[in-house]
Formats: C-alpha cells, structure tokens, sequence
C-alpha cells in the first residue's frame, strides 16, 4: 500500500503524477496532478488509495469524487493534462505523455518544488525538477491520487467519445484494441479519434 515516505523525504510542496493511456489505439493520453497539502489524509483515502489498475471501477470512481471534494475543500490541489491523438501521432507516444504530465503540473494551482513522476522516464522541460519512481503508484499517496484522477477523467472522456462513434465500445474498452473495437473497425473504419500512427490502425488504413 501507499503512502507519505517518498513525500516526506522531500521539502516543498510534493506533487505525485502519473498518467492513463499510452496503449489505447484511440482517445487522448491524460495526466493527473495531485498535491495533498497537509498529508493529513482521511481514513476513507488513506485506506484505499492505491496503484488505479488494482482498484474497480466503482472504487476508483468513489475515491476520485473524494479527491475532487478534498479539492473543493482545500486540502489537495488536482492538476489535469491531456494530449490529444494528433499529438500523439506527430509526437510520438511519450514525448505526448510529457506533454500531457506537464499540462497538469502547470494546471495546478500551486507551483511544485519537486514533481514524483512514477516511471522510470524524465521529461524534458518540466515546470520543477522531477524523482521517478517506478511502480510509484503503489508506494506513493500523491502518485496513486494522479493515477486515479487521470484513468477517471480519461475513461469519462471515452464514454463522451462512445456516444460520438457509437461502434467501437470505447465506453467499455476505453480505446484499447478489443474484438469490439476491431469489429468496428474493420465495417466503419477509422474515426478522428484514432491514432494513426499505432500499427494497428495504419493497417486498417492500408486495407481501406
């Protein structure tokens, strides 16, 4: 389980993030951005918080909506960035990653003195010198917060997709290559929403 070792090893104001969908073939990559300002977490976080790929559906959404009402109060400040999938094809996958991490650390509303950053990759150009850590999600309160935050709000931008391009199930694959979604593919072909540089959509392109 997380928790506030690696934040407290730091001085300043300790900003976790991570990131949701680097392997989708369609849909935005999206970032969060958590700061816990006093890291006096109640219980309902403090014992749930953890790595957004353990958690269900139900859980991760129950702890975002407690996340985003510890913002409203004052006790955390969220920062969210995305990277659309244009970008991403004129990027590439990472650099959009960065860019979408560096979107969030500059949305907050308070500046980080040190950014924990899970994964072993350092962006360029970031707004505060950046620690990775990897597998950070599980050991880190803040960088599990980010994790939640950006898998949440990145799902619900597919569910909004979905109802755009109703044949591909993003509301349940949420962009990855499932046999709905290929199924999708292969009668209705590519929406905008598709990363054209991911090799399984520049083959359906060239079968097109």
């Amino acid at each position: 389980m997380p928790d506030f070792k690696l934040e407290n090893a730091c001085s300043g104001v300790i900003a976790g993030i991570d990131e949701a969908g680097r392997g989708p073939w369609a849909g935005p990559v999206v970032a969060g951005a958590v700061v816990f300002c006093n890291r006096d977490l109640p219980p309902l976080l403090a014992n749930n918080l953890d790595d957004s790929k353990k958690l269900s559906k139900t859980k991760r959404e129950m702890l975002y909506d407690e996340l985003m009402k510890a913002a409203q109060s004052g006790t955390a400040v969220i920062g969210i960035g995305t990277a659309s999938c244009r970008e991403i094809d004129e990027l590439n996958i990472l650099q959009a990653t960065f860019l979408a991490m560096r979107r969030a650390a500059e949305g907050l509303k308070v500046r980080p003195d040190i950014a924990l950053i899970d994964g072993n990759r350092t962006p360029d150009n970031f707004i505060c010198p950046v620690k990775t850590v990897i597998k950070g999600d599980a050991k880190s309160f803040s960088i599990a917060a980010a994790s939640i935050v950006a898998k949440v709000y990145r799902d619900r931008i597919m569910c909004d997709l979905a109802k755009i391009y109703p044949y591909y199930g993003f509301e349940k694959n949420a962009g990855y290559g499932t046999a709905t979604h290929i199924a999708g593919l292969k009668t209705h072909g590519i929406t905008p929403e598709h990363r054209l540089s991911y090799k399984p959509i520049q083959a359906i392109i060239q079968k097109k």
